[in-house]
C-alpha cells in the first residue's frame, strides 16, 4: 500500500462520522479539563498540590534552572523534540502548527512556522535520524512528512490510513521505517521508499484494546514498543511473513502515556496515569535467571524490575525520557519536572532509582512531554505544556 506525496493511499471509510471525536477525548483521559476550557493561553488552570512523602531522595537535590522560554503557540503545546544534533527544536500544538526553534546568539527564536497541512491538533512530532525529515501526527487521522534537505521545510507526503486520531509517530534508528499509532487501537509500520517521499505500509497491528498513546523504536534494533489506554505495553518485531507482537507488558493500573529506552536498549521505562514509573529489563532466551517468554520461548521476556512511586503526588505522568548518561526525567499533571538516577548499588536486576533534582511549578499547567538534548554533556531538557509554552531547563546533579 504505497503512499506518495499527494496521498494516494486513502484511509478506510469510517464506520461513523462521529467516530473522530474532538480533542476533549484526549483531555478527558488526562482527567484535568475544566468545563469550558479549550486549551488557549488566556486562562491557565489551577492545579491542586497534594503532599505525599517521596520514598528515596538524594541527600542533596540538584538544581533545575530555567534556561529559556519559547513562546508563540496560541494553544496547548503537546510535544517538543530536539533534532539529532541538538541545534533545533520542533514543537506542535492544538493551534494546528509546528514551530521550529533555533539559537540566535544567546537566545532561542522561532525560525519557521509550518502550517496549513493539518485540520486539527498536531499531537506528536519526530525527527528522522539524519535530521532532514520531520514527521507530524495529527488528530485529523493523518501523518505528514516534512523535508528540509534544501534548507526550507516542505511537506512531501501525507500518510493516510488510520480511521481516527493519530497519537504518536517515531522513526527507526535506520531511518527506513516509521511507526504511527492511533485512537483506532492500531499501530502502523511504514517503510520509507527510495525517493524519501513515498511510504509503504508494511503492517497494521491491532494488539491494543484501546487508544494507543505512543510508539518508540529500540536505539539499535528494528524493535518497536507501544503504550496504550488499555494500561499495557506491547513489543513488536519483524517476522518473515509480517510484524508480530512478541511480548505484552502488564502491571500499570492506568493509561501508559510514554515509553523510553536506555542507551543500551536492554532496559526501558514507562510512565502512567497511575503516577508511577516502571523499569523493565530484557531477559534473553537461556538467561541464568530462568525467565521465559511464555508466549514465545524463542523471544526475550521483558520483566518489571523496579517501580517508582510516591514522588508524583497522585498526578498522572505524561512524559518520560531516559538520557544517554542514565538520567530519567519526567513531566506530570502537577506541573513538575523531576529527575531520577540510579542509586548507589543499583544493578540490572535491581535498578533502584532516587530523586536527584526537581522543579515544582515548572509550568503554569500540565507538562505533556519531556525530552533531553542529544548533547548529553549539557544536561538540558525541553518541556512542552498546556500553558502554551516550551521551556528549556539546565539540570545540575550533585556529585
Amino acid at each position: 500500500m504505497p503512499v506518495d506525496g499527494s496521498g494516494v493511499l486513502k484511509r478506510k471509510q469510517m464506520e461513523d462520522a462521529a467516530s473522530v471525536l474532538p480533542e476533549s477525548r484526549e483531555l478527558a483521559q488526562k482527567q484535568k479539563v475544566t468545563e469550558g476550557s479549550n486549551g488557549d493561553c488566556t486562562s491557565p488552570m489551577e492545579t491542586e498540590q497534594e503532599t505525599e512523602a517521596p520514598l528515596a531522595i538524594a541527600a542533596r537535590l540538584g538544581a533545575v534552572e530555567l534556561s529559556a522560554t519559547l513562546a508563540g503557540h496560541t494553544q496547548r503545546v503537546w510535544d517538543a523534540k530536539w533534532n539529532p544534533t541538538g541545534t533545533l527544536i520542533a514543537s506542535c500544538s492544538s493551534d494546528k502548527t509546528i514551530r521550529i526553534w533555533g539559537r540566535v546568539g544567546d537566545k532561542w527564536e522561532c525560525k519557521s512556522v509550518l502550517a496549513g497541512q493539518h485540520q486539527r491538533t498536531i499531537r506528536t512530532v519526530a525527527w528522522s535520524p539524519c535530521g532532514m525529515f520531520l514527521a507530524a501526527a495529527s488528530f485529523d487521522a493523518t501523518t505528514t512528512i516534512w523535508d528540509r534537505t534544501d534548507g526550507e521545510f516542505e511537506c512531501v507526503a501525507t500518510l493516510e490510513g488510520h480511521s481516527n486520531e493519530v497519537k504518536g509517530v517515531a522513526w527507526s534508528q535506520s531511518g527506513q521505517l516509521l511507526a504511527t499509532c492511533s485512537r483506532d487501537k492500531t499501530v502502523w509500520i511504514w517503510e520509507v521508499l527510495e525517493d524519501d517521499s513515498e511510504y509503504e505500509c508494511l503492517s497494521v497491528r491491532s494488539n491494543h484494546t484501546q487508544d494507543v498513546k505512543s510508539v518508540v523504536w529500540h536505539p539499535t534494533e528494528e524493535l518497536l514498543v507501544s503504550g496504550g489506554y488499555d494500561d499495557t505495553v506491547n513489543i513488536y518485531r519483524d517476522d518473515p511473513h509480517d510484524w508480530l507482537c512478541s511480548d505484552t507488558l502488564t502491571g500499570h493500573g492506568s493509561t501508559v502515556w510514554e515509553v523510553s529506552f536506555d542507551k543500551t536498549g536492554e532496559q526501558l521505562v514507562t510512565c502512567s496515569a497511575d503516577s508511577t514509573l516502571k523499569i523493565w529489563r530484557r531477559y534473553h532466551p537461556g538467561n541464568p535467571e530462568g525467565i521465559v517468554n511464555e508466549t514465545s520461548a524463542s523471544d526475550p521476556k521483558w520483566k518489571n524490575t523496579f517501580t517508582v512511586s510516591g514522588y508524583h503526588k497522585n498526578k498522572a505522568i505524561y512524559g518520560v525520557d531516559w538520557s544517554a548518561d542514565n538520567l530519567i526525567v519526567t513531566g506530570d499533571g502537577g506541573n513538575a519536572v523531576r529527575v531520577f538516577q540510579l542509586a548507589e548499588g543499583a544493578t540490572l536486576d535491581e535498578p533502584k532509582l532516587e530523586l536527584v533534582a526537581e522543579k515544582v511549578n515548572a509550568h503554569e499547567d500540565d507538562i505533556n512531554s519531556v525530552a533531553w538534548s542529544p548533547q548529553a554533556a549539557a544536561r538540558i531538557c525541553a518541556t512542552a505544556s498546556d500553558d502554551c509554552t516550551v521551556k528549556l531547563w539546565r539540570v545540575g546533579i550533585p556529585e
